[in-house]
């Protein structure tokens, strides 16, 4: 056993808070076990958002050039990129994560494209499916980066 030796110039209120952070202290040390860590929770991350779907964005979004990845915002945004094989029709995309969790309503995805006439960009609308599409690429990833992660 120990002794706790208090100097005397520290008056009583004063020794009763020393020993009681000393109290919490040890308490904390006691024989409980540590929760384990579960790899499906969302704070396993260090980033501000579902590490998978941000991986699983990333991944997605690689033949593209990023203008933005900010990991604590979760925000993705890619430089316009036209297509080798259609060089008259241009796109961008934007991925936003706003969740800690891997779930769908986590992830947005907006697009925009472009054309070419004239020599000039003109806007033109995106098709909701290939908005769809891409999200659901992403999902997909993800949940194969999770499961992944439990296998080893």
């Amino acid at each position: 056993m120990f002794q706790l030796s208090v100097p005397a110039t520290l008056g009583r209120p004063a020794t009763l808070a020393l020993l009681g952070l000393a109290a919490l202290g040890l308490s904390a040390c006691g024989g409980k076990e540590r929760p384990r860590a579960d790899l499906a929770a969302s704070q396993v991350t260090t980033i501000g958002v579902n590490s998978y779907l941000w991986r699983a964005s990333l991944d997605a979004l690689s033949f593209m050039p990023l203008l933005q990845a900010d990991s604590s915002g979760g925000v993705v945004i890619t430089d316009w990129y036209a297509n080798p094989g259609n060089p008259g029709e241009r796109m961008k995309v934007t991925v936003s994560i706003l969740d800690r969790d891997l779930r769908a309503d986590a992830l947005r995805v907006a697009a925009s494209r472009q054309v070419s006439q004239g020599g000039a960009w003109v806007d033109a609308p995106v098709q909701a499916a290939t908005v769809q599409k891409l999200e659901e690429i992403i999902l997909t990833r993800a949940r194969d980066l999770r499961r992944s992660a439990f296998k080893d």
